[in-house]
Formats: structure tokens, C-alpha cells, sequence
């Protein structure tokens, strides 16, 4: 048998092995018959995997990191330009982001394409993973905590979200755009900032060394469109009585205090009082950073300013006070009082400058009278405590506190008047105060209302006096128990 006979005699039998039944008769001998054996149905084709996905999406993911590292390194400095209008720089990111997805070796749908454009245009100008937060209405303030920790607030409440930052450096690049287009700056010479974005959205910033487990970013989100007086008593924040009584004190010249915690809506409920000012009176509004939306329009804006990289050109806001006086305002409005600036404030109130506004942090409405002693002794003026107490009952007409409850809402709980001085302690009535009696449901709302206590204020005399009206009934029990403090 030559090569080519033994090589198609070895094909056959392996053949017969791998099926009997077709082996020819010669190599087939000693091999059992076969059984007859039913059909088989073929078994059902299986599912498509998930892997391409997995790693189409990690190829997506290296190519935005990859594009978005291309595009700092090519435009740099650009990117801070000042003499660069919006329109261009956006314009110009997208012309040099367009051709470096052209020459990817990844091949890309237009659906891909288009949102990885989109997405590293918000990585480069805008706020990067947290532009979906900043759109969404429904979320009030964004905690960051290092670049895979971000929380946020919606309804009162805090839960984690899942987006993160791709890395720290990635974190303090979006930190670094936020500051820098208010004029401000942080570095590891000054690793703490307070800032705002165009919306007028209050922003702090925190880096390390300060901030240990990475940066640290803040922002507490304004609406679009501001909250007017129906919106909150729409929210039960405050009663149609409460809104009667603050309109006629802030129309009668009545100076008014806003006190509350941390995140209690003392600026909403500031730009709501505002809204009561007549629209031919000068407004001057002093602030840290600009965030008060008020809606007339003989307004002067004032906002302070840090010290520089050397030290110098720190104005504070006691300066801006100062210069206020000389400004010829009808108002004043201080959008937070912290330390010696409040002397300056109450001096204000005290020489003629009728229906000043501002807000402090405290607890509770006598805490307020508290802390403003407290702030007047770091002006760093050697007064002693009942002259100070007398400059407080003399220029503080009507304090109105706000409260986040334990439910999550905001309420007006107190609206307070400053009747003057017995001895040496400044007395304090409410008119309205907040019912906790009423309990809560089964959901954990409270079901009380900020109600009159029945005590009419002394005020009321210098409203009347105006020939504002102030209707009787705002200061009615609605019911048989009078809320207590």
C-alpha cells in the first residue's frame, strides 16, 4: 500500500470513529451497529453576551479620558482666557474636540459621538459630572466629598448619587473653573473659597492640605426662577396672616432681622421681603458673594473681595457698610451679617436709615439678640453690654426665624418683636409662633402651622401711623389654644 492508500485508509477510520454509520464495510467490522436514536431538536442559539458592551463602554470611557487630556494639553491657557466671550470658547473646544474624535482609531455611532462631544465640552467649560445635578430642578444642594463621594439634596433629603469624578486632578480642575470666573482663586496658599456660579448659586471650596480625604465642594443651587411670596405659602413656609404682617413692616420702614440655621432659606425668604420694597426707593445690598436676586431696579450690588496673592486689597464687608452710608440709600440690605460689620449695621439703623434688612445664623430668636452682642464685641470696641443691648433694642423692630423641621420642610416658626429693654435684658413677644403640639403623621410630617398668639404688636401703631392698612384679623387665634414659645 503506498503513502497516498495509507494516508485515505487513516482519514476513513478516523471517520468510523467519529460516526460509524458512514465508515465503509471493510473498517466498519468489529464496530457495534448503532441504535436508532431519536432525532435531537437543536439546542436554541445563545444569548449575546455582554462583553462587547463591556468593552465598547471601556473603550468609550478611555477615549473621552484620552480626548479630554489631549484637549488641555493643546489649548491650555485658552481655556482661562478672559477676552474670550462664551460663544468662542465653546465654539473653539468644539472645533478642536470634533477632530480628535476624527482621528480616534475607535470607530463611533453619531449617538456616541455626539454625547462624548457633549460630555467633555462639560468636563472642559462647563461643571463636568455635576452639569446633570446643576439641571436638575429637583436637586437643591450638591455635596462633594473627594472625587468618588457625591451627595445631594432633594426634598429635604440626602442620598448618595452615582456620578464621580474621573480623579482628584479632574475635581480641582472643575473647582478651579468655578472660582476663577468670579475672580476668585485657590491654591494651597488659600485652600478655601467661597464663590457663586451665574445663576447666583452659592459655592465652597475646600483642597487639601486642608481637606484631607480630597477637595471638598459645596454648592447650595438658587432656582431659575426665584421663589415669590405665593411659592412659599404655596409650601406652608408661611401663612397668608404672616405675609399680611411682613408686607406692611418692611413697607412701613420697619428694620427687619431674618435669623435660622444653616440651609433654613433665610436668603429666600430675604429676596421675598425684598419684593415689598416700593420700586422708587435706592437699594444698596452688601454681600460676601453676590447671590440676592432682588427684582427692582434702582439697585446698587456691593459684594466684598478677598486680599490678593500678596496680602493686599482685602475690602471687607464693614467697609462696603461704611462707604454704603455715603451712597444715599433708602435700604440697606446686608445679606449676612458675621462679625464686626453688625455694629456698623445697627449704627445704620440707628441714624436714619429706616427698613434695613439682613439675616444672622442662630437658633432661636433670642439667640439672635445673643449672637449680634457677640458679633458687635469683635468690631473690637470696648462697649459695655447694656450699651450694647440698647443699640440692639433700639434699631431691631421685627425678627423673623426660620426652621428646617425634622420632615425636611422650612417654616417661618417665629415672627418676633423687639419691644425694647426691661433692666438690663431686651424683651422679646412673638406674634406668630410655630404649633408643635399638633404632632405629626404617620409619614413623619409635622401637622402644626405657625399661628398668632393673639398679642398684638406695638409696631402696629408706626404702620398705622403710615396710613398702611393692616387688616384685624391677621392677629385672630384661629383657634381655642394659644401657641406658646
Amino acid at each position: 500500500m503506498n503513502l497516498s492508500q495509507r494516508l485515505r485508509a487513516t482519514k476513513q477510520s478516523d471517520a468510523a470513529q467519529d460516526d460509524p454509520a458512514t465508515a465503509p464495510a471493510g473498517l466498519a467490522e468489529d464496530v457495534v451497529p448503532a441504535t436508532p436514536v431519536t432525532a435531537i431538536e437543536p439546542a436554541p442559539p445563545e444569548a449575546p453576551r455582554s462583553e462587547p458592551v463591556v468593552r465598547a463602554s471601556d473603550a468609550l470611557a478611555r477615549l473621552k479620558a484620552e480626548a479630554r487630556e489631549q484637549l488641555f494639553a493643546r489649548l491650555g491657557a485658552r481655556l482661562s482666557d478672559t477676552s474670550m466671550s462664551e460663544a468662542q470658547l465653546h465654539e473653539l473646544v468644539r472645533k478642536e474636540l470634533t477632530q480628535l474624535v476624527q482621528a480616534a482609531d475607535t470607530p463611533l455611532k453619531t449617538d456616541e459621538r455626539r454625547r462624548l462631544i457633549r460630555e467633555v465640552t462639560d468636563d472642559v467649560l462647563g461643571y463636568g459630572p455635576l452639569q446633570t445635578l446643576l439641571d436638575n430642578d429637583d436637586v437643591t444642594e450638591i455635596m462633594v466629598n473627594g472625587p468618588d463621594n457625591v451627595y445631594v439634596e432633594q426634598a429635604g433629603r440626602l442620598t448618595r448619587s452615582e456620578v464621580h469624578f474621573a480623579s482628584e486632578e479632574h475635581l480641582r480642575r472643575v473647582i478651579e473653573r468655578i472660582v476663577t470666573r468670579v475672580g476668585r482663586r485657590i491654591d494651597e496658599s488659600s485652600p478655601l473659597v467661597d464663590a457663586r456660579l451665574e445663576d447666583g448659586s452659592r459655592v465652597n471650596a475646600v483642597i487639601p492640605p486642608l481637606a484631607f480625604s480630597g477637595s471638598s465642594l459645596t454648592i447650595r443651587k438658587f432656582g431659575k426662577v426665584p421663589l415669590k411670596v405665593d411659592d412659599l405659602v404655596a409650601r406652608d413656609s408661611l401663612s397668608p396672616q404672616m405675609v399680611e404682617l411682613l408686607r406692611a413692616c418692611v413697607q412701613a420702614k420697619l428694620n427687619v432681622l431674618v435669623s435660622g440655621g444653616t440651609g433654613t432659606g433665610k436668603t429666600t425668604l430675604l429676596n421675598v421681603l425684598s419684593s415689598f420694597i416700593p420700586g422708587d426707593e435706592r437699594i444698596v445690598t452688601i454681600e460676601d458673594a453676590v447671590e440676592l436676586q432682588l427684582q427692582q431696579d434702582h439697585i446698587v450690588r456691593l459684594e466684598a473681595r478677598p486680599r490678593n496673592i500678596e496680602g493686599r486689597g482685602e475690602v471687607t464687608i464693614r467697609d462696603l457698610v461704611r462707604n454704603s452710608l455715603r451712597m444715599r440709600p433708602d435700604r440697606i440690605i446686608v445679606g449676612e451679617v458675621r462679625g464686626g460689620e453688625s455694629l456698623d449695621m445697627l449704627q445704620a439703623m440707628n441714624t436714619g436709615h429706616d427698613g434695613s434688612l439682613s439675616t444672622l445664623h442662630a437658633n432661636t430668636p433670642r439667640d439672635a439678640v445673643s449672637r449680634l452682642e457677640t458679633m458687635v464685641l469683635m468690631a473690637g470696641m470696648d462697649l459695655p453690654l447694656r450699651a450694647i443691648r440698647e443699640q440692639i433694642a433700639s434699631a431691631i423692630d421685627v425678627i423673623v426665624h426660620l426652621t428646617r423641621l425634622r420632615d425636611g420642610t422650612r417654616r417661618v416658626t417665629h415672627v418676633t418683636e423687639v419691644q425694647g429693654m426691661e433692666g438690663d435684658i431686651v424683651t422679646l413677644q412673638d406674634a406668630f409662633a410655630f404649633d408643635y403640639h399638633a404632632g405629626v403623621d404617620s409619614h413623619g410630617k409635622f401637622l402644626g402651622t405657625t399661628k398668632s398668639t393673639g398679642v398684638r404688636p406695638q409696631f402696629t401703631e408706626r404702620i398705622l401711623d403710615q396710613g398702611i392698612e393692616l387688616p384685624s384679623e391677621v392677629f385672630e387665634i384661629p383657634d381655642l389654644r394659644m401657641v406658646r414659645r
